[in-house]
């Protein structure tokens, strides 16, 4: 039976999404100097849920205020101020939207000049090349250090709830920590948390089970994963396979299918294992094998700008289609679709030599367009790429600054 992208979806948990488009999370840096959301966070997601998408799910939301993937970024711990959070819910909530808050811990990707903590499951460094002196050398996390990690995110998933989140998502993908436990290339433990991918997948597993159990039945919670880490001898398909089958025993509401990490980042459609991506949908060869093979409902995210691969995405047996920079440029992508099916979506694209400032450089366009979204401004398309990276720069030293200041106890 044929599938409208813009039909409704029923999830597990009784949860129903009014069509098939999300906006899948972005790096935003938008949060104030008490690492809380404030008015450019609120106008922009009331922005997205009136553009006509089923589901929002907010850029990362840390649950340690001293493990950041960057300064203005948001964190909500046990003591966060609550209020924000309610506004922010609220916001993403216009004309029957979901909101899902993304939770997560960078673990080793976090920038030296930020500070704070720096944890991975092994202390492995990350490799990149030239640029490699910009992160810290981690450290290899103690069972304390786990533990205190899991009630982290219970309880910043717990807190979403009680602001009026429909749901979390927990990010266990593009490098970040729970992606590092999934990954031998970055866990190299021979204790219960290493090793086997059944003893790598622990920590993810135990994560979404508790929250499950602390925030009940009709909460949705949602994992994002790795495809692939698009690294040699990293986590790979069949293993991404075995954990979404894990992952359909604890009858968890989507899996969202993504690839790579800071050092292959795929998720800008550039890989380091010389495997070739599609132009738009990334990552749906992977998506529609994996649906294949489970009940779970399945989101792809990753270049998608099209109605027409959006509609293929659905056909394929995926059921959400994840859209992130176009939406950056046009966020009421999904209602125009609906008057005129051939608009197309803008994803900025920069092919420089050196491939790490290339992608800082599309991080910094995507990112002056949330700006804008931000202060009720139209997108500019005009932008140049190199301009953008050093507006993004200068403006990331001065935000690192107040970070710093915050916390000077704390992250020195």
């Amino acid at each position: 039976m044929q599938v409208d992208v813009f039909s409704a979806l029923t999830l597990p948990n009784g949860q129903q999404l009014k069509n098939r488009f999300v906006k899948a999370a972005m790096e935003e840096n938008l949060a104030n100097g008490q690492q809380l959301p404030d008015d450019a966070l609120f106008t922009l997601y009331q922005t997205w849920a009136k553009g006509g998408v089923g589901l929002i799910i907010t850029g990362n939301v840390m649950v340690d205020h001293l493990a950041m993937t960057g300064p203005g970024g948001v964190a909500l711990e046990a003591d966060s101020d609550f209020a924000p959070f309610k506004q922010l819910a609220k916001a993403g909530q216009a004309e029957g939207c979901k909101i899902w808050m993304q939770i997560n811990h960078p673990g080793r990707q976090v920038f030296k000049k930020m500070g704070g903590k720096v944890l991975s499951p092994s202390d492995v460094a990350l490799n990149m090349g030239k640029h490699s002196g910009l992160f810290s050398q981690p450290k290899a996390m103690d069972d304390d250090d786990i533990a205190d990690l899991i009630q982290r995110f219970v309880t910043t998933a717990q807190r979403a709830q009680e602001a009026g989140f429909d749901g979390v998502e927990v990010h266990a993908a593009h490098g970040y920590l729970l992606a590092q436990f999934l990954s031998p290339l970055t866990n190299k433990r021979v204790d219960q948390w290493g090793g086997s991918l059944a003893n790598r997948a622990k920590l993810l597993l135990t994560i979404v089970k508790q929250i499950q159990a602390s925030c009940g039945a009709n909460f949705a919670v949602a994992v994002k994963l790795n495809s692939a880490d698009f690294q040699r001898g990293g986590f790979d398909v069949a293993d991404a396979q075995q954990v979404v089958n894990w992952l359909a025993e604890l009858n968890i509401d989507v899996v969202e299918l993504s690839g790579g990490s800071y050092e292959a980042p795929a998720m800008q459609g550039r890989t380091a294992d010389e495997r070739t991506l599609a132009r738009e949908a990334y990552f749906l060869e992977f998506a529609q094998s994996i649906a294949a093979q489970t009940t779970l409902p399945i989101m792809t995210t990753g270049g998608i700008r099209r109605l027409a691969v959006a509609e293929q995405v659905i056909e394929s047996g995926v059921a959400l289609v994840g859209m992130a920079s176009a939406l950056a440029y046009t966020p009421d992508l999904p209602k125009r679709w609906q008057n005129n099916p051939l608009v197309l979506g803008v994803i900025p694209q920069v092919k420089w030599k050196d491939k790490t400032l290339s992608g800082l450089a599309v991080m910094a366009l995507v990112k002056k367009q949330l700006r804008r979204l931000g202060r009720g401004q139209l997108p500019d398309t005009d932008s140049w790429a190199w301009w953008a990276l050093v507006v993004d720069q200068i403006r990331s030293a001065k935000l690192t600054k107040r970070y710093r200041q915050q916390y000077r106890d704390e992250v020195n």
